[in-house]
């Protein structure tokens, strides 16, 4: 089963890996690629020769590198497909252009294996990292996430519900069995409004794939973020401050090609590692747009004022379905999860994972169809 006949491709000087074919010995096209992993990446990128593996071994496939398998099993996930219609900034916004978590990741997605081709990193790692650092995410925004921490507990975060999504939720309560440098990677990717690149150890991932990931996401909520809150009138373009368009740009593009170039170009070797680092005009100008939009975007009264509302609805359908275990049952069911068992975790774990795992329109529906009345017809 060749892919290129060998003396062909030895009389146009073509270039190639190996020759795959059906014998035994020969090297399968997984092999040829991480073959070529080692001969290209970066002496500090994670080769998936070297990866740390899964928690329940599995043989390995002869097409794809155990990064790209979990690429493959985040995209086809019921959680992944379930951000289409989760809020990224904006509740429920009425105009076609407004991103949702679902093209947010795709952003980050895309930054992170910029960054990564540049630096000659494995972008096989970054992408699946990027694709799945949201699937934990809370319907409604960071204001579910923060309705979660009152009602559930202090200690909810999307980073820490992301991993769990992974490791215990999908697939009936199999998981994804992802291999160890992905899920670091989703856990340790978020930052809240700490600081963008931390120094302190084990704060950020083991991978510097996984550390990429971290700033590709500051990058793209920046840009999107305040191009969202331009087309929804939150902001105005010239309220932006005026070191943020001289250091970064103007318009989106011109921001992203700046701010990733920075990342690029500016990034040092110190005592034989890596250090992902930014220039320090560029870094201040991030600084100040990410504060920025903290206090006239994602704290702003009209949007806070839809994350209250949003609040009500995620505290109400979480009493409900506290009280409601044969509901909370059958929406388990639903999203393919495996049923709630008290032998393994709480009935408020239960509602939890359910509760985050609502899209925002789906949120909304149940909260009609349970507290609202019907009317006759």
């Amino acid at each position: 089963m060749n892919f290129v006949n060998k003396n062909t491709a030895e009389k146009n000087n073509i270039i190639r890996i190996n020759q795959y074919d059906i014998r035994d010995n020969a090297p399968s096209i997984r092999q040829a690629y991480q073959a070529r992993e080692e001969g290209f990446l970066s002496r500090f990128a994670c080769p998936s020769v070297k990866t740390k593996g899964r928690k329940k071994t599995e043989a390995a496939c002869s097409m794809r590198t155990p990064f790209q398998i979990d690429r493959d099993r985040i995209v086809y996930s019921n959680a992944f497909r379930r951000l289409k219609y989760k809020t990224q900034v904006f509740l429920s916004p009425l105009g076609d252009h407004y991103r949702t978590r679902l093209t947010h990741t795709l952003e980050v997605s895309e930054i992170a294996r910029n960054i990564a081709r540049a630096m000659r990193l494995n972008e096989d790692l970054a992408e699946a990292v990027a694709l799945g650092h949201d699937l934990g995410h809370t319907p409604f925004g960071h204001g579910g996430e923060t309705a979660l921490q009152e009602i559930y507990s202090l200690n909810f975060s999307h980073a820490e519900q992301s991993l769990r999504v992974v490791d215990v939720l999908e697939n009936k309560g199999k998981g994804l069995n992802l291999t160890e440098e992905v899920r670091n990677g989703i856990l340790k990717h978020s930052k809240g409004f700490g600081d963008i690149m931390p120094s302190v150890p084990g704060e950020t991932a083991s991978t510097i794939e996984g550390k990429i990931v971290r700033i590709a996401d500051i990058i793209a909520y920046l840009n999107h973020d305040l191009d969202d809150a331009i087309r929804s009138g939150v902001i105005k373009i010239n309220d932006i401050p005026a070191i943020c368009v001289k250091e970064i740009g103007r318009t989106h593009s011109e921001r992203a090609r700046t701010m990733i170039q920075e990342v690029v170009y500016n990034s040092v070797v110190n005592k034989g590692r890596l250090e992902l680092s930014m220039g320090d005009k560029i870094f201040s100008a991030m600084t100040v747009l990410r504060q920025f939009l903290y206090k006239n975007v994602y704290r702003s009264a009209s949007v806070h004022s839809e994350f209250i509302k949003a609040k009500k609805i995620l505290t109400e359908l979480y009493q409900y379905f506290l009280t409601n275990t044969n509901q909370l049952q059958k929406e388990l069911e639903k999203m393919e999860m495996a049923p709630w068992d008290p032998c393994k975790n709480s009935l408020e774990r239960a509602v939890c994972d359910v509760i985050a795992s609502m899209t925002d329109r789906y949120a909304m529906e149940i909260y009609s169809r349970v507290f609202l009345p019907i009317p006759n017809v």
